[in-house]
């Protein structure tokens, strides 16, 4: 395989003041989301509020060309609770995502693995951080 390709995998849980339900409003966040990490989308963003009791939230998935990002919102818990996957084969800061993140979620609570997968799954760096 090229040296030129990564394999970034970033995993996020948070616990969130702010909990949209929106489909529409996930779809341009995702879209902002994606412009800010310097990525391109192939398809998508794909977004649904899911109505199932104990269930109930948000999800959307974008394809990009180095990959794919997930996020799972939940709104029946307090506070709110957010799982997110960024996986790519091209370099991106996750400070730009947790930045964005802060902006639009609050979160109260954020850990998060962010994980190298090119030959294993090494750790690059894994906190707590609790606001």
């Amino acid at each position: 395989m090229a040296d030129i390709i990564k394999h970034k995998h970033l995993i996020i849980r948070a616990e969130t003041g702010k909990t949209p339900t929106d489909p529409k409003w996930l779809h341009s966040w995702l879209v902002k989301l994606v412009q800010k990490i310097k990525m391109d989308i192939c398809q998508g963003p794909i977004t649904a509020y899911v109505n199932v009791p104990g269930n109930k939230g948000l999800t959307g998935v974008v394809i990009i060309e180095t990959s794919h990002i997930a996020v799972h919102i939940w709104d029946e818990v307090n506070p709110g609770l957010l799982q997110m996957d960024v996986y790519s084969c091209a370099e991106f800061d996750p400070q730009t995502i947790f930045d964005l993140l802060d902006e639009e979620f609050e979160p109260v609570k954020l850990e998060y693995k962010f994980l190298d997968r090119e030959k294993s799954l090494t750790t690059i760096e894994a906190k707590n951080k609790i606001r």
